[in-house]
């Protein structure tokens, strides 16, 4: 008697954000049942699984992780400090627990915050955890939660690292509201601080290109990766300048100063919450992909291809 083959379950905790989404529709070129588990998931493709869960209640999350083969957590939250230190240690400590009890393997997405803002200038997977934002400490606990379980071999995982990002139709993505939708609309961009410092952006499509490739192989987890990104590392007048060629418009730049930033902040929640992260755009912020580069020969995409497929849509 032929023993029945079942396709391996790969769940995407925080379905309907930008990442999320990218995500499903890269897994749908691999042999595997896709997940989709949200407050409110919706198909990507003709055969997800659509799971309703609040990450927040470990019931549901333990529902959602069962049976999955690989749990990719991609979840956003509302951008506010104390949102972050309430919110994401409980969903970290729920997905854990659920993936040690399902034997489910887990890919964190995470962001650069938690690295040494001292270090700014050049970012790699070594770069040492010494936040001192209070966004930054969050992300640097959750981390610690991720790593703490791989290393008592309770859990087999891997951190993957993003830098801003950025792609077509991307939403609440800071390089799309302050410049290329402005731009689209026939508006002046703006940048925070600097407009001649040096800024890393990864393409959401590379991400998800990453994620479902790394996960192919054995000797990518248990480790810290990351995502492909361009080391064109361009500053916010270099951005302007490439799509004002491409929309033939002007390239006008405005920069919003430092006191500008902190006294809009007392009026705008989320330029209030950026005031702490003044780090990532008053100096240079280079992110080093050269890790996954060399290792699986993951490749970003270049700033104007990204740019260009941006102002397309597609």
């Amino acid at each position: 008697m032929t023993p029945m083959v079942t396709t391996p379950v790969h769940t995407i905790l925080g379905s309907t954000g930008n990442i999320g989404t990218a995500l499903a529709n890269e897994l749908s070129k691999k042999p595997v049942q896709i997940r989709l588990v949200s407050r409110n998931p919706k198909a990507i493709n003709a055969n997800d699984e659509l799971v309703k869960a609040d990450l927040l209640n470990s019931t549901d999350v333990e529902k959602a992780v069962a049976g999955s083969s690989v749990v990719y957590l991609v979840t956003g939250i509302p951008y506010n400090v104390k949102t972050w230190q309430e919110q994401w240690p409980v969903i970290m400590e729920n997905v854990l627990n659920s993936c040690e009890k399902h034997g489910a393997r887990l890919v964190f997405f995470d962001n650069m915050y938690a690295y040494d803002p001292k270090h700014v200038g050049h970012l790699t997977e070594e770069t040492p955890m010494r936040p001192e934002s209070g966004k930054g400490k969050v992300r640097a606990k959750i981390a610690q939660m991720v790593l703490d379980a791989i290393s008592s071999s309770k859990l087999t995982a891997m951190i993957v690292r993003a830098a801003d990002f950025y792609g077509p139709g991307a939403k609440l993505s800071f390089l799309h509201e302050i410049v290329i939708n402005r731009m689209m609309a026939g508006k002046t961009p703006q940048w925070l601080y600097s407009g001649s410092k040096k800024h890393s952006f990864t393409y959401i499509p590379d991400c998800a290109r990453a994620m479902a490739e790394l996960v192919q192989h054995e000797s990518a987890w248990n480790q810290v990766w990351h995502l492909p990104t361009s080391n064109e590392y361009p500053s916010g007048q270099q951005i302007v300048d490439i799509v004002a060629k491409e929309l033939k418009m002007g390239n006008k730049l405005m920069v919003v100063p430092a006191w500008m930033v902190k006294l809009l902040g007392v009026f705008t929640p989320i330029l209030k919450e950026v005031v702490e992260l003044r780090y990532q755009l008053d100096q240079d912020y280079c992110f080093d992909s050269s890790k996954i580069e060399k290792a699986y020969g993951l490749k970003p995409t270049a700033i104007q291809t990204g740019l260009k497929a941006c102002l397309k849509g597609r």
